[in-house]
């Protein structure tokens, strides 16, 4: 009998270190949805554009019918229904100010360029000073984790804004990176990517061909996650960012709740496939705010606009706890991100430049 007892010890133990093990994050996906604000994020849609003929496309009874609630809590839901059904369940969230949880951009610009290499890198470099500044400098934080064995060539980055190519160096940081109207050149490719590539070269371009249609971007990656499998994967959609600068208040919604139902994609992808499933971490932020206090401003950001230094971020994966809706006074920032990335994967990033700390409160019981 004690003999036997000892085996039933024993395996048990097996069966909890063994759960232990698979519940280690091995994979990351890292998305952000350009210019998204916080406030649509955490309250749903905002009345005060809804109701205003400037920004709501002729289209207010639609957007009542499709977006509104009294309860800002049912709000979002009907915006957002994965990150607040799934994600808010199962993950943390951050960056809702009326808690006096801020998030925050720390370098003095607050608009793109800057915010993504203060997010990848972890540091504020004075000299990117402008979107069209030339090829990164700075290491960032996907190029430090492709240069560790375990994940040489299972890194990969697509962005549907053109910058991202110079923002992580597609040219010298050795894995790839998909920006914009960019084509996969690589051997061996998928029917599904000749396809996006020609759809891509027949499809019509804005006059500056700055950035792609959102849907390009999602199904490359999709696509690369599924024939490829990376190990640490980065999705960038631009969309919410280009109709919030064209004022268009019902478009930019749609766009939104469209990478809410990516995300979800995403997720149960991760979720039924045995390389992800268990392994794998969910981030998803975006890269600066936008105006809110005058309610014309929401279109815009940048250094004089009051609100666009204010983000969010979110965070998902096995073996983190579940917080949902992070009511915690604290301050975050986005230079932290990069560092938080790296120490999901058990890393510690280093450049020859300085690097924030990680986020410690997403791996802490609150």
């Amino acid at each position: 009998m004690r003999n036997k007892s000892i085996s039933c010890f024993a395996l048990g133990l097996l069966l909890q270190l063994s759960a232990f093990s698979q519940s280690k994050i091995e994979n990351i996906i890292v998305v952000t949805t350009d210019g998204l604000r916080w406030q649509e994020l955490y309250t749903g849609m905002d009345s005060a554009l809804a109701n205003n003929a400037a920004f709501n496309q002729n289209q207010k009874d639609h957007l009542y019918q499709t977006f509104w609630h009294e309860d800002p809590s049912e709000r979002r839901r009907k915006l957002l229904p994965f990150i607040w059904g799934h994600f808010a369940a199962n993950g943390q969230l951050y960056g809702n100010r009326a808690y006096n949880n801020f998030a925050d951009v720390t370098n003095p610009h607050w608009f793109s360029y800057p915010g993504y290499n203060e997010m990848f890198t972890g540091y504020v470099d004075p000299a990117i000073n402008t979107n069209s500044y030339p090829d990164n400098p700075n290491l960032n934080v996907l190029e430090f984790i492709n240069n560790q064995p375990a994940y040489k060539n299972k890194v990969a980055a697509f962005g549907s804004w053109e910058a991202y190519g110079r923002i992580l160096r597609k040219k010298t940081s050795g894995f790839p990176v998909i920006a914009a109207f960019d084509t996969i050149d690589w051997k061996n490719t998928t029917y599904t990517e000749k396809m996006i590539n020609a759809m891509k070269q027949d499809s019509h371009r804005p006059g500056d061909d700055h950035g792609c249609p959102d849907v390009f971007t999602h199904y490359q990656a999709m696509e690369y996650l599924k024939t490829r499998q990376p190990k640490v994967l980065y999705i960038a959609y631009l969309e919410t960012d280009d109709w919030a600068h064209a004022g268009k208040y019902s478009n930019y919604l749609k766009a939104a709740q469209q990478v809410d139902a990516w995300l979800q994609e995403l997720w149960n992808f991760i979720q039924r496939t045995p390389a992800y499933r268990n392994k794998t971490a969910l981030l998803i932020t975006t890269d600066h705010g936008r105006g809110d206090i005058n309610k014309a401003q929401w279109t815009s950001h940048g250094a004089k606009i009051e609100g666009a230094s204010e983000i969010w971020l979110g965070v998902m994966g096995p073996g983190l706890p579940a917080k949902g809706e992070v009511k915690k006074p604290m301050q975050l920032y986005q230079k932290q991100i990069a560092q938080t990335i790296a120490s999901l994967l058990a890393f510690n990033f280093t450049a020859t430049h300085p690097v924030a700390s990680a986020i410690h409160q997403v791996k802490e019981n609150q």
